[in-house]
C-alpha cells in the first residue's frame, strides 16, 4: 500500500473526526484545515492548516505536498429548511476546494456528495450536483461518494425506517430506489473513504450506496 499525503477539509466534523485517525493509523500523512480556534478538535498527529474553507486564498498555498484532497465540509444534520446554508457553506466550500486543488499538485480528489435522484432535499442535491459538475470539469481524477443518510452517534432516527426499506427492496418497482437511497453506517462510510484514498480513481468514479456498503470492514471489526 502506497503512503498518501492527504489534505482534509471538514476534519473536525462527523466524518472527519473518524477518518483522520484511521488514515494516520494506516501510515498516511494528513494535513487538516481548521478555522482559527478549532485546532484543538483535530487529531494531534496531523499537520494543522489554519484557514477558511469558504476562501481558498487562505489555504491553497498550504495544500502541498498533498497528492489527495478529501472534501468533507458540510452543514450538519441536513434538512429541507437549511437550503440557504447549503448554498452558503456546502456549495462555496466545495467549489473553492475544487478550484484550489489542481494548482496545488493534487492528483486525486475525494468528494462526499449525496444520493440522486431523490424526491426530497432538492436544494441539497442541487448544490452537491453543482460541485460534482465543477469537479468533472476540473480534469482531476476523482472519487465521488453518494450516501443518502449516514447512521451513527446522534444520527440514528432513520433506524425506524429499516422495516420499510426491507419491504421496498422486495417490491421490484421500488427496489432500485430503496438501494440507491439506503442507509449506510458511519463505519461503512469511513471504510469507503479510506478505500478511496488508498486506491485512487483513474478518471471520475462514483460510489453509490451499494458500493459504499460493499467496502471492507473497519480494522477494529477485523480484529487487527
Amino acid at each position: 500500500m502506497a503512503t498518501r499525503d492527504v489534505f482534509v477539509t471538514g476534519g473536525t466534523g462527523y466524518l472527519g473526526r473518524r477518518l483522520i485517525p484511521r488514515l494516520l493509523a494506516r501510515g498516511h500523512r494528513v494535513r487538516a484545515l481548521a478555522r482559527p480556534g478549532a485546532e484543538g478538535r483535530l487529531h494531534p498527529a496531523c499537520t494543522i492548516v489554519r484557514g477558511n474553507a469558504l476562501d481558498r486564498t487562505t489555504f491553497a498555498a498550504q495544500i502541498a505536498p498533498a497528492d489527495t484532497f478529501v472534501q468533507l465540509v458540510g452543514v450538519p444534520h441536513p434538512s429541507p429548511r437549511k437550503a440557504a446554508q447549503f448554498r452558503a457553506v456546502d456549495r462555496v466550500s466545495g467549489l473553492e476546494s475544487v478550484a484550489a486543488a489542481p494548482g496545488a499538485g493534487v492528483r486525486h480528489f475525494v468528494y462526499v456528495s449525496v444520493a440522486q435522484p431523490a424526491g426530497m432535499m432538492q436544494d441539497y442535491i442541487a448544490v452537491r450536483a453543482e460541485v460534482e459538475a465543477a469537479l468533472r470539469a476540473s480534469g482531476l481524477d476523482a472519487t465521488i461518494l453518494r450516501p443518502w443518510y449516514v447512521l451513527g452517534p446522534g444520527h440514528r432516527w432513520p433506524c425506524l425506517l429499516l422495516p420499510l426499506y426491507w419491504l421496498m427492496e422486495r417490491i421490484p418497482s421500488r427496489r432500485d430506489a430503496a438501494r440507491r437511497l439506503g442507509l449506510v453506517t458511519l463505519a461503512q462510510m469511513v471504510d469507503a473513504l479510506v478505500d478511496a484514498v488508498e486506491a485512487p480513481a483513474a478518471g471520475v468514479r462514483v460510489w453509490a450506496v451499494p458500493e459504499i456498503k460493499g467496502k471492507r470492514k473497519t480494522d477494529d471489526q477485523q480484529g487487527t
